[in-house]
C-alpha cells in the first residue's frame, strides 16, 4: 500500500521486473563495483515541501544501520551496506562491503523506502513520504485510506482518495466487488470464483504472474529432509500440476525453483524431478524409509497454505509418508516456524522480488546449508550483466537438482476491477499495488 505509493525509493521495479529512476534520475557503479553514486531528481520533495536530497537519503540508511528492531529479511539486505555519505546537494553515494548485483533490487523495495527525516513517530501513519499519496487513517485489520498528496512533485495522483478494504473472507470481498462496492479486487483469493466476473461490460480480468513462489519449505536439520533421496522421494511423490488445478483452479505458473517468470535469469525448471510416485516409493526405501516416516508440516491459515497442505499429505500418503497438518495464525506462525524453526515442512508463498539469496543463509529458517550453493550465489551476486544473469540461471538449477525446497507454484497475479478502470499492469513484480499507472475513465 505505501511502497511508490507514499513512499518513493531512488528506483523502482515496474512490471517487466525492470529497474526504473524514480527519486534518482541516474546512477553508477564504481569500477569496484563498491560504490554506488545516485544523481537524485532536483525536483523531488517530501509533503512537507522539505526536498529530497542528499542528506536526507543518508539520514535514511542511517536510520536503517541503527535500528535493531529490523525485520530479518531487511537486516541481511542492509548488511552488505558499509554506509553512505553526501557528493553534492544532490548526490548520494551509497558504500557496500562486498559487490552485490541484487542489493540494487533490494534498493527498490520496502528497503529503500525514503522518508523525510524532520517526521519523527510511525511512519506507517506519518505524513512523510514523498510520493504521490499520504496516509490518511487507518482501522486496524480493515482499511487504510490514502489522499491525495498536493504537494507531489510528479505526474500529479489521479484520485483524490483511495480506500484500501481488507478482507479474510474471499467469498465476502468477491460479494462486495459484484455489488458494486468495490472499484478493484488487487488479488483474487478464490480463484474458483472468477466465472462470477465474466461480464466485459461491467468487470475486466487481469492474470499475470508475481513474485509469489508458493514454496514447500523443508527443514534441513531434520534427519531424513537432510537425506537428497527423501527430499527427491518426496517431490516425486507430489503431482504439482494437479494440485495447481486442485487448490487455485489452474491459475499460476509451476515453477521448479525460486525464480518467476519476471526475473532476467528465469527458466522453466518445472520439470527436474517430476511426478513419478513409484520411483518416489523407492528412493524412500533407498534412504531407509521403505516401512514409512511421519513428517510435521506447519502452515499458516491462509487458503493456498491450507489448500496445498491437504494435497501434500494425501498424495505422500500414498507413498508410505504420514504428514500430520498443523493449521496456524500468521502470528504463531511466523514466531514458531519462521523464527523458532519448530516444524518439518511448510508452505508459504515467498512475495519478495529475486530472493535466491536466502537459501545461502544457512540461519534462514530452511537452515538449508550448502557450501557450493553458497558460492554459486556468492560468485552470481558479485557479477554484473550478462555473466550476473548467467550465474544466477547455475544457481536456480543447482537448487532444483538438490532440492532444496519443493516449488508448488507461482502465485498468479489475479486481479478485478470495473470496466471503467484502466492501467492495472498484467504482471506484479514488486511488492507495491502501483496506484501510479491506474485510472478511471
Amino acid at each position: 500500500v505505501l511502497l511508490y505509493n507514499v513512499y518513493e525509493t531512488l528506483l523502482k521495479v515496474d512490471a517487466d521486473g525492470q529497474l526504473k529512476p524514480l527519486l534518482a534520475q541516474a546512477w553508477e557503479v564504481s569500477p569496484d563495483q563498491l560504490t554506488y553514486t545516485f544523481h537524485l531528481n532536483p525536483a523531488a520533495k517530501f509533503a512537507s515541501g522539505k526536498p529530497v536530497d542528499s542528506e536526507a537519503v543518508v539520514a535514511n540508511i542511517d536510520r536503517l544501520k541503527s535500528d535493531t528492531d529490523l525485520s530479518p529479511t531487511l537486516a541481511a539486505q542492509l548488511a552488505v551496506v558499509s554506509g553512505a555519505e553526501t557528493v553534492s546537494e544532490h548526490e548520494v553515494a551509497i558504500s557496500l562491503t562486498k559487490p552485490s548485483t541484487m542489493w540494487l533490487y533490494d534498493m527498490s523495495s520496502t528497503l529503500g523506502m525514503i522518508a523525510d527525516p524532520s517526521v519523527t513517530g510511525d511512519l506507517k501513519t506519518a505524513t512523510a513520504g514523498s510520493g504521490p499519496y499520504a496516509f490518511s487513517e487507518h482501522a486496524k485489520g480493515q482499511s487504510v485510506t490514502l489522499m491525495k498528496n498536493p504537494n507531489y512533485w510528479g505526474t500529479p495522483a489521479r484520485f483524490d482518495e483511495v480506500d484500501f478494504r481488507y478482507y479474510t473472507d474471499p467469498n465476502a470481498m468477491n460479494a462486495s466487488m459484484l455489488a458494486g462496492d468495490l472499484d478493484i479486487i488487487s488479488n483474487l483469493q478464490a480463484p474458483d470464483a472468477l466465472s462470477q466476473f465474466s461480464d466485459p461490460s461491467r468487470f475486466t480480468v487481469i492474470s499475470g504472474t508475481t513474485n509469489g513462489e508458493v514454496v514447500l519449505g523443508l527443514n534441513h536439520q531434520s534427519k531424513a529432509l537432510g537425506k537428497l533421496k527423501v527430499r527427491q522421494g518426496l517431490t516425486q511423490a507430489i503431482d504439482r500440476k494437479a494440485l495447481m488445478d486442485t487448490v487455485w483452479n489452474g491459475q499460476g505458473t509451476l515453477i521448479g525453483s525460486m525464480s518467476v517468470p519476471t526475473d532476467p535469469w528465469y527458466t522453466d525448471l518445472s520439470g527436474t524431478n517430476p511426478y513419478n510416485p513409484t520411483n518416489a516409493k523407492a528412493l524412500l526405501a533407498e534412504a531407509g524409509y521403505g516401512k514409512g516416516l511421519t513428517l510435521r508440516m506447519r502452515v499458516p491459515s491462509v487458503p493456498y497454505a491450507v489448500k496445498s497442505a491437504q494435497f501434500v499429505a494425501s498424495q505422500l500418503r500414498d507413498a508410505g509418508v504420514t504428514v500430520k497438518v498443523e493449521e496456524l495464525d500468521f502470528n504463531r506462525w511466523y514466531d514458531e516456524v519462521f523464527l523458532k524453526g519448530d516444524y518439518d515442512m511448510t508452505i508459504v508463498a515467498h512475495v519478495e522480488a529475486r530472493d535466491l539469496g536466502k537459501f545461502a543463509n544457512p540461519d534462514y529458517y530452511w537452515h538449508y546449508d550448502s557450501a557450493k550453493y553458497q558460492a554459486l550465489y556468492a560468485a552470481a551476486d558479485a557479477a554484473r550483466g550478462d555473466e550476473a544473469v548467467a550465474k544466477m540461471k547455475a544457481a536456480t538449477v543447482y537448487l532444483a537438482q538438490d532440492c532444496a525446497a519443493i516449488w508448488l507454484f507461482d502465485l498468479p497475479n489475479l486481479v478485478i476491477t470495473k470496466s471503467t478502470i484502466t492501467g492495472i499492469p498484467q504482471n506484479a513484480a514488486s511488492l507495491s499495488f502501483d496506484l501510479t499507472t491506474i485510472a478511471s475513465r
